[in-house]
């Protein structure tokens, strides 16, 4: 009978051991991905902004609070992608201004390393769009190098280039910088003397968007912890002369929505640590445990009668 436990002994330990390198080598990537049912508030506040009011036929400077509502399309979702559908609006709260502006963006990408996909009817105020580069997250394991990240307000990517490490709410970060170039976002025609011109009626002018984002990234998930948008975005008239702001703003991510994402990295973490270290340390401790608990019946002979 002690042999028999002795060998049955030695066959879990070995079991054990095996798993552990199993399980220690899991592609970790796959333990973290983007949810389907995605639902999230974000908000940003951007301090002496200044934007061409509709409503008052003028430029205004004040505090304006963005708020960022995303919402996952789980009936979209299937294989490696997931839908998210994201609402932004902004109000001025300083001059009592809400729903100065408002943008959709619907996308689907990759749930395990951000990148876009194109495919249920992706689209920037219902217009079709061509997903490129990351959407919401950068790749699972981030490298310190430039990746592509696409932007809503041109409806393309542009290179987010690692400008160095960080440390955000206690976790460590990469930083990458994206560089926007001036893009015509909208064309239209408004009356000179709102641009300050000596003509009379309306001037076709560009709605001119560049600016700089700044993305700060954990790097063993890939997710973002914190997020500044430097928009500087003016009505040009054709012969190139900027006339009037339409909206330029630095807008920063407050101090509660950064604290917000970086528990739901701590989280992700403690799921990465438990399955790529505790785990595997315990099942090989546990197979070598029963592996000399199996030589030791082995080894001892049987009294009379065992």
């Amino acid at each position: 009978m002690r042999r028999l436990v002795g060998v049955v002994l030695l066959a879990a330990g070995a079991f054990f051991i095996v798993l552990a390198p199993l399980v220690k080598f899991v592609d970790a990537g796959k333990l973290i991905q983007a949810p389907a049912d995605q639902y999230s508030i974000t908000y940003l506040r951007a301090e002496n902004a200044q934007y061409f009011s509709a409503q008052d036929l003028k430029v205004l400077t004040g505090t304006i609070d963005i708020t960022v509502t995303t919402r996952g399309d789980v009936k979209e979702a299937k294989d490696d992608h997931v839908v998210w559908d994201q609402f932004t609006s902004a109000s001025d709260v300083t001059n009592g201004r809400p729903g100065i502006s408002m943008t959709e963006f619907r996308s689907a990408f990759n749930k395990y390393d951000g990148a876009g996909v194109n495919c249920c009817g992706a689209n920037v105020d219902s217009e079709p769009v061509q997903l490129e580069g990351q959407i919401y997250l950068f790749p699972f394991g981030v490298e310190k190098k430039t990746y592509k990240v696409f932007n809503s307000s041109t409806r393309k990517a542009y290179d987010a280039v690692f400008s160095g490490e960080d440390t955000i709410e206690g976790l460590p970060v990469y930083k990458f910088v994206q560089q926007v170039p001036p893009t015509v976002v909208e064309s239209r025609n408004l009356p000179a003397s709102l641009l300050g011109m000596t003509e009379t009626g309306d001037v076709a002018v560009d709605q001119v968007y560049d600016g700089v984002n700044t993305f700060w990234v954990e790097p063993r998930t890939g997710a973002p912890v914190k997020q500044e948008q430097q928009r500087h975005e003016v009505f040009k008239t054709r012969d190139g002369v900027e006339r009037r702001p339409a909206f330029v703003a630095t807008a920063v991510m407050t101090p509660k929505s950064v604290s917000d994402l970086a528990k739901t990295v701590r989280d992700n973490l403690s799921q990465i640590t438990l399955i790529t270290i505790t785990l595997p340390l315990v099942s090989l401790i546990l197979g070598v445990a029963l592996i000399l608990g199996g030589v030791v019946l082995l080894r001892v002979p049987s009294s009379r009668g065992a």
